[in-house]
């Protein structure tokens, strides 16, 4: 009986032996795509929002002030006497004059889009930026090397103000030292003079006292980097 009994506890043994070996191959297995290359994730862009004196704006419908946060997708709304600039970080800032609406839109890429529903906006951007209106694309810069743009939709109006400086004298920018206007004129414009903005946010009279020179189309496209 001892014998069986020691050839039975060998069996025994050598049995629990192959389990415990299988089950550390199983382990070793899968514990491998552990030491594999582990895709960082997206760096995800929130923009930071600053409005003038840190008065109240509207973004997706609720009241937001200086310090908020603004996801991609937002609708923004700027009231009368109140201006608001979202800063991007690494991709640029986008300046609302008063009276404005507008939904954001940009990503990882670099890559920003306003829809201007109504009123003023100036974007600065280090890549490829583009401004819509209803009436389809107004103004964009280029792919790679990003610029300024400057555009106003005021309500009623046939199609948008483009590179003119009209969004910076709408009072968009003015966070930034409202200096973006005379940058923002391009396009072969030599001079332009808005004659009067009507506070409830539409643009009764653009006096242009010099004439344009290369037209004044509804769409332009704006290069050069960021200053």
């Amino acid at each position: 009986m001892s014998r069986r009994r020691n050839k039975g506890l060998k069996a025994t043994a050598v049995i629990v032996a192959f389990a415990i070996a299988q089950v550390y191959v199983q382990i070793s297995f899968a514990e491998l795509p552990s030491t594999a290359t582990v895709p960082s994730p997206q760096n995800i862009i929130i923009g930071r929002l600053t409005t003038r004196n840190s008065q109240p704006i509207t973004v997706n419908g609720n009241s937001a002030a200086s310090g908020a946060s603004i996801q991609t997708g937002a609708t923004i709304q700027t009231p009368a006497d109140v201006s608001a600039t979202i800063n991007l970080g690494p991709l640029g800032s986008v300046d609302l004059a008063p009276n404005t609406t507008i939904r954001l839109d940009f990503d990882e890429q670099g890559n920003i889009k306003v829809t201007l529903i109504s009123g003023c906006v100036i974007i600065r951007a280090k890549r490829n930026t583009e401004i819509d209106t209803e009436q389809g694309n107004a103004a964009k810069t280029d792919k790679k090397k990003g610029g300024i743009l400057d555009v106003c939709f005021p309500p009623g109006a046939s199609s948008p103000i483009v590179g003119q400086g009209a969004a910076a004298a709408a009072g968009a920018g003015v966070l930034l030292g409202g200096s973006a206007g005379a940058v923002a004129a391009g396009g072969g414009i030599g001079a332009v003079t808005i004659g009067a903005i009507v506070a409830g946010g539409t643009i009764a009279a653009v006096a242009i006292p010099i004439a344009l020179r290369g037209g004044g189309g509804s769409q332009s496209t704006v290069s050069g980097s960021t200053p």
